[in-house]
């Protein structure tokens, strides 16, 4: 398997240059977020065509800093994948002139998005308080671990620790081994996600009502969301499950397994449909009529055995012959792809997620486009913006500023930062 990505690729998925609106366009969002949850909220924003004006202090997102060198000079991968497609002004809003700006924008935007720590908004004199009496149509949402209330409320909070604190890494890992958090910010992510999905329902209510909304979002309580029916055992018997690896507790087979070129397929088998092809693919139809593997309970109640029987079997080829054999016969599996395979699927290739966007400094730069496809315009993903690159722009487009008095305001900006 290739492990760099592959230039984007069309597919054949109805035609989006049908007439109409690109679904956010109007949307002005002021994002004063920074790192993951705040930024990824903003990215789901600005790819469906809202203006995402991010306003970052003179040292910028804190995600800029984080960089990594493999082998070429280090950019800004990390801000970069979750940043494209918003525009970039720089405000010092301890400065009671930046402040005054900050404000200003606020009266003009749709949405407000923050993930200060709990109380750091007001202290700004940018929290809700401040800024619904200026703007009474105004959405402000504000993300933080463990939300703006509460015994938890001045809690620090990173994805680590909400993984930990949702119960996520109690499940997460081999059987009588350490608890293992999972390898992406999910905590971060569906944070995020929620946030971008209530931000949308409350521009619907506010375009009826014209009445303002107040979204509190925590890290925590998405989490716990997210878990969906797996928190149904808990909620209804006060069970908590346990580690399984990669096994799943209700089907076997339901494992990765190693392969002659030493990388893994996942199998599941959800139900008996599924039983007999994969007997088939793996050139094993005596296994369908084995009466200890009939049903499903009894492949349970077998579980080492078939495990044994299919990690031997599985270790004779390779995971591309395996796979073709599994998908030959429509069996649920899949290869365990590190990150860099992933991003070269060939469906995802497919699909066009992987885009290259020009950069303003550091030139071509790879980023991962969303992953709907959907009729109708859409707004054009644009590079993740250089620190400050559109503060005039936008002081322009919001504020009416003239080309004089923004430029006077950035000389101001720079002597400060050099003083």
């Amino acid at each position: 398997m290739a492990d760099a990505p592959p230039a984007a690729q069309s597919h054949s998925s109805p035609a989006v240059e049908a007439p109409g609106t690109v679904p956010l366009a109007g949307l002005k969002v002021l994002d004063l977020s920074q790192v993951v949850a705040g930024p990824f909220c903003s990215q789901m924003l600005a790819s469906l065509g809202a203006d995402v004006v991010k306003v970052e202090p003179p040292q910028g997102d804190d995600l800029r800093s984080i960089t990594r060198y493999q082998g070429r000079e280090a950019h800004e991968d990390f801000f970069n994948a979750n940043n494209h497609s918003k525009r970039s002004i720089v405000l010092n809003l301890k400065r009671p002139e930046h402040l005054e700006v900050g404000r200003a924008l606020a009266g003009r935007a749709d949405v407000m998005l923050e993930n200060f720590a709990p109380g750091t908004a007001e202290r700004l004199g940018m929290g809700w308080r401040h800024l619904h009496p200026l703007n009474p149509r105004l959405i402000y949402c504000s993300i933080s671990g463990f939300g703006q209330e509460g015994p938890s409320r001045n809690r620090v909070a990173t994805d680590p620790i909400i993984q930990a604190v949702s119960g996520v890494m109690s499940v997460t890992g081999e059987p009588g081994r350490d608890p293992i958090k999972v390898g992406a910010p999910l905590g971060d992510v569906i944070a995020g996600m929620y946030g971008a999905f209530t931000i949308v329902s409350a521009w619907h209510a506010v375009k009826a009502d014209g009445q303002g909304r107040y979204i509190d979002i925590s890290l925590q309580a998405a989490m716990v969301a997210a878990l969906g029916p797996r928190m149904g055992e808990p909620l209804h018997t006060g069970n908590s499950p346990g580690t399984v690896g990669n096994q799943n507790p209700m089907r076997v087979p339901g494992n990765a397994y190693k392969t002659a070129d030493g990388s893994y397929i996942q199998i599941i088998v959800h139900n008996e449909r599924h039983w007999p092809p994969v007997c088939r693919a793996l050139g094993r139809e005596a296994w369908i009529d084995d009466p200890r593997f009939a049903t499903n309970r009894q492949r349970v109640a077998h579980r080492a055995e078939i495990d044994r029987l299919f990690a031997e079997r599985l270790a004779e080829r390779t995971t591309a012959e395996w796979m073709a054999l599994l998908d030959k016969e429509r069996v649920p599996a899949a290869p365990v792809n590190n990150y860099a395979q992933a991003l070269a699927d060939a469906q995802i290739a497919f699909r066009g997620q992987v885009r290259e966007l020009e950069h303003l400094t550091s030139g071509t730069v790879r980023v991962v486009g969303p992953p709907w496809i959907m009729t109708g315009p859409q707004p054009e993903l644009k590079a993740p913006p250089a620190l400050g690159q559109h503060t005039a722009e936008v002081l322009a487009d919001w504020l009416g500023w003239s080309a004089e008095r923004s430029a006077a305001f950035q000389r101001d900006q720079a002597a400060q930062a050099g003083a």
